[in-house]
């Protein structure tokens, strides 16, 4: 990495640090039964930047998000997205989430299933039967396959299409829900290491888009060229958060290392 590129990396994070986030969790608490999964997590998240999740299998990465969007109850803390709580009466607000399993529709075409993405936002009518979908929203849809790539896939079925094409998919009906939060959880665990490279390209463009991007990862490597900052998560608590040029090799290590774990 250049001086130059540091010097402009260095200059982002010290105007992003300035900025409200664009998502904050404060003291995040949660449990399964008796075992605490998550214990009180901070975690800051800015328009614009890129952070990557890192932590060995059942640190509770995966779990963070899920609370976000209110797929997993909140035993305590806080969750906030543009300054205000991330669930209303038990429903997510203004976050996007990608999962590793994509769930695409594979029946329908790659533009249909792009629209789906905003059947939130539509009336009960409407949201009946993908054929009541209106144009204004096929047309943006169809914005937002061009801004993934796949403009010239919209009519293709969605099952015809490679792994790497269909996270891009979702990745676009997750845009098409006009989230100023964007949540990968594994994105890219099951591609290609081309693929992969695709992907987290094209995350890192959409947070140049200011948009607040987190992605959890099992790929240090993939983290290091493509996040801003990296943050560590090690049995539920928050264990390091830097930027990806100042992680260092004996802090992954020891981030998945259980005998370093059990030491501390």
């Amino acid at each position: 990495m250049t001086a130059d590129v540091l010097s402009k990396t260095t200059r982002g994070a010290v105007a992003l640090e300035r900025d409200a986030p664009a998502l904050s969790i404060r003291a995040l608490r949660t449990s399964f039964g008796d075992r605490t999964v998550l214990h009180g997590v901070d975690l800051d998240v800015h328009a614009g930047e890129l952070v990557g999740i890192l932590g060995a299998n059942g640190s509770g990465k995966s779990t963070m998000l899920r609370c976000v969007v209110g797929l997993t109850s909140v035993d305590g803390g806080s969750i906030e997205i543009g300054g205000e709580p991330a669930l209303t009466h038990g429903r997510a607000r203004k976050a996007a989430m990608v999962f590793q399993q994509i769930h695409l529709v594979g029946r329908r075409s790659v533009l249909d299933n792009v629209c789906a993405g905003a059947l939130g936002r539509l009336s009960l009518r409407r949201s009946w039967s993908t054929l009541a979908f209106p144009r204004a929203l096929r047309e943006e849809a169809m914005g937002c396959l061009d801004r993934v790539g796949l403009a010239d896939r919209a009519h293709d079925r969605a099952d015809r299409l490679s792994g790497g094409q269909q996270q891009r998919v979702a990745i676009a009906r997750a845009l098409c829900q006009r989230a100023p939060v964007l949540l990968a959880d594994e994105p890219v665990s099951a591609l290609d290491p081309a693929s992969a490279e695709q992907v987290m390209t094209l995350l890192q463009s959409l947070a140049s888009d200011c948009i607040a991007v987190a992605a959890v990862l099992h790929q240090p490597d993939l983290a290091r060229r493509h996040c801003h900052r990296i943050v560590g998560l090690d049995q539920g608590r928050i264990s390091f958060s830097c930027t990806a040029y100042d992680l260092d090799d004996d802090t992954v290590a020891a981030l998945y290392s259980p005998s370093e774990r059990a030491d501390r």
